[in-house]
């Protein structure tokens, strides 16, 4: 096998692989999720505490990225 069959067979992989995506991309049984996907950006989550929150006691703050140095300065 020389070079060239052997990028007209990994050409020819990923045309077959696009058009596999693209079908299951914009298949019908695929748009409710996409569309509850869509949404999530303006769901409301006001009642939901944030992950990093669940385990820190109500009187402390919890650590962020940015305050995880010394404390003792």
């Amino acid at each position: 096998m020389d070079t060239g069959t052997f990028r007209g067979l990994i050409t020819l992989f990923l045309i077959i692989a696009f058009i596999g995506i693209f079908v299951w991309s914009y298949s019908k049984r695929r748009k409710p999720d996409f569309d509850e996907a869509a949404n999530l950006p303006f769901a409301d989550d006001s009642d939901k505490q944030p992950a990093s929150d669940q385990h820190a006691s109500p009187d402390r703050e919890a650590d962020s990225r940015h305050d995880r140095g010394d404390k003792n300065r």
